[in-house]
């Protein structure tokens, strides 16, 4: 008996599959050589599309990179922990595990990030206040982990936070500049209990 043909995709899944495919071209084509090259035009051939349905999905080239930021940094953020301190450990492992797991994404990230610390006009503003999401869920997160007893009662916060940042971006460009290091698992083992050690009361 034939096959029966497969149901028409609705407009919706078209629509979500083109972006889809625009965005990991352009995640690719960063990842390779950074984003201040990057046109529409240019991730449109990548993704054998026109400029013009990039344009018509995306508008501009900030949104594209938005939704390339927005994608790179999606990780499986831990469920529900016994207590704050033990969630904390647990995202610095998720976070630098998901750095190894998806190599050219993470690398797009990581050359953005770059480039916004380098003053650039667009990428500045839009990881200023992506880092600052981040770190004011950090810190929200050691807060809490102060008043169910599993974070130090004298930290700071927002000083915690940033140090949980700062551990996890210079780790990540570590592991995203040198890829054959061997050690990889040996290395988030330690950040994880550097973490746990860092806010163990």
């Amino acid at each position: 008996m034939p096959d029966q043909p497969s149901a028409r995709r609705t407009q919706q899944e078209r629509r979500e599959q083109t972006e889809r495919k625009v965005v990991a071209a352009a995640t690719a084509l960063i990842a390779e050589r950074g984003s201040r090259g990057l046109t529409l035009a240019k991730v449109g051939e990548a993704a054998g599309y026109s400029r013009g349905i990039v344009t018509h999905h995306f508008g501009n080239r900030e949104n594209l990179l938005r939704a390339v930021m927005r994608e790179a940094q999606t990780f499986d953020v831990p469920g529900p922990r016994e207590n704050a301190g033990a969630w904390l450990t647990d995202t610095v492992r998720a976070y630098l595990q998901n750095i190894t797991a998806r190599r050219p994404a993470a690398r797009a990230f990581l050359q953005m990030w770059g480039e916004a610390i380098s003053a650039d006009p667009v990428l500045m503003p839009l990881y200023a206040k992506q880092d600052a999401r981040f770190r004011l869920l950090l810190a929200d997160k050691i807060r809490e982990g102060m008043s169910d007893g599993s974070v130090r009662a004298d930290a700071d916060p927002e000083a915690m936070a940033v140090f949980l940042v700062g551990l996890l971006r210079g780790i990540a460009l570590q592991l995203i500049a040198a890829p054959q290091l061997e050690q990889v698992s040996a290395i988030i083992e330690e950040a994880t209990q550097a973490t746990r050690h860092a806010l163990k009361p």
